[in-house]
């Protein structure tokens, strides 16, 4: 008798083994599962198989010298009458033909790591790492003056109306005259205690100069001698921490007649009346990268990867595009009836304008694309972290 009771516990015992075995195995599927979640949620999305609808047609490639890697300077070219021009961090500035990528010169500066490249009013300036504006003649590369900054200089130079603006990385605003370097006034702000590396250009108008800010907001400064003229939030720095609270408008503000558009890291887009300050309409939706503008619509990439699209009249929402998720998007550049992007991988996409389906796919190499890429006479050019650039044209 007691051997079948015993035979009864042991079944019993081994059922129950049996049992919280299962249930160990069955909680390590939810625990394998919501890690693969997790992971796929953080992970940038794969790109959809995709057969270019539009056609693409790749004109050159060319090198601009050893570039920025993972410096964060978001390097892209300038270009000026049928001219590309192009600065490395290692390797100075390059000039070559927009159309064909004949390299016209070639200025060399051992002493200087050159981050960012600007031109107009017949001019070329660059800035570097170590502080210094220099200006170079558009047709030899010859130095034409140097000036120097507060900080380094990531942003492009500004060109116009007599003047060069530099934004600074440390916030400040210089003006120099355009024929000497001779520097006219500074601006300064206080910088938040976090901020994203780099600011974005400045926008000139008629007479002002309005700044990107990295506590989220927008300054008009007169031209003339750097006095403010207004400040407007984009984003608001709301949060417990300082992660939380970064706001920093790092894009170029966009100025179609006199209404001003800028975009902030806080998801926020703002309209404003450039001549008052006065906002006009306010949506939550935004990016750091900056804003590419159509006839009748704004196109921005947020800080997750989405591609939005709103109405410049109103800021409603037209289209977004989920499918570059996580991708690291640069801020999109309009090329005919396309918006186009870049993103971690060397890829450009191509988004319709009316509906944001993506319509064609070309890789400009195998580095990221940080800076957003620039369009003229038709042509995009697009300068990647390696200092490679390359230039495609729409069928």
């Amino acid at each position: 008798m007691n051997v079948v009771v015993n035979m009864k516990r042991a079944a019993v015992v081994v059922a129950l083994v049996a049992v919280l075995s299962g249930c160990t195995t069955v909680k390590g599927w939810f625990t394998d599962d919501k890690k693969a979640a997790e992971k796929a949620a953080t992970e940038p999305l794969p790109l959809d198989k995709l057969k270019n609808s539009v056609e693409i047609d790749k004109l050159w490639s060319a090198s601009a010298g050893d570039g920025e890697q993972l410096l964060g300077t978001h390097q892209g070219p300038a270009v000026m009458d049928g001219h590309v021009y192009a600065a490395a961090i290692e390797g100075g500035v390059k000039a070559l033909d927009l159309q064909t990528g004949k390299e016209l010169w070639h200025k060399k500066m051992k002493e200087d790591r050159v981050s960012a490249v600007g031109a107009g009013e017949g001019l070329v300036v660059v800035g570097t790492l170590n502080g210094k504006v220099i200006a170079l003649d558009p047709a030899t590369g010859d130095e034409k003056w140097t000036a120097k900054a507060s900080n380094e200089v990531i942003a492009p130079p500004v060109i116009g109306q007599g003047n060069v603006l530099v934004h600074a990385n440390d916030g400040q605003v210089l003006c120099y005259q355009v024929t000497d370097g001779v520097r006219r006034w500074f601006w300064n702000r206080e910088q938040p205690a976090l901020i994203v590396r780099g600011n974005g250009p400045v926008t000139l108008g008629p007479g002002m100069v309005f700044v990107g800010n990295d506590d989220g907001t927008m300054s008009a400064l007169a031209l003339n001698d750097g006095h403010d003229l207004w400040d407007q939030t984009v984003g608001q720095p709301e949060g417990r921490t300082e992660l939380e609270r970064m706001a920093d408008v790092d894009g170029a503000p966009v100025l179609d007649g006199t209404t001003l558009y800028a975009s902030s890291y806080k998801n926020a887009t703002i309209a404003i009346d450039g001549p008052s300050g006065r906002p006009l309409w306010n949506r939550d939706n935004g990016g750091v990268a900056g804003l590419g503008m159509g006839p009748s619509s704004l196109v921005l990439s947020d800080k997750n990867g989405a591609v939005w699209s709103l109405d410049k009249s109103s800021g409603g929402s037209l289209w977004s595009n989920q499918k570059l998720l996580r991708r690291s998007l640069t801020a999109p550049v309009v090329q005919g009836d396309y918006a186009v992007v870049g993103d971690f991988d060397g890829y450009l996409h191509w988004l319709r304008m009316d509906n944001g389906e993506i319509v064609a796919r070309e890789r400009a190499g195998g580095d990221p694309i940080r800076a957003q890429p620039i369009v003229a006479d038709g042509v995009l050019v697009v300068q990647n972290t390696d200092g490679k650039l390359t230039a495609f044209r729409i069928k």
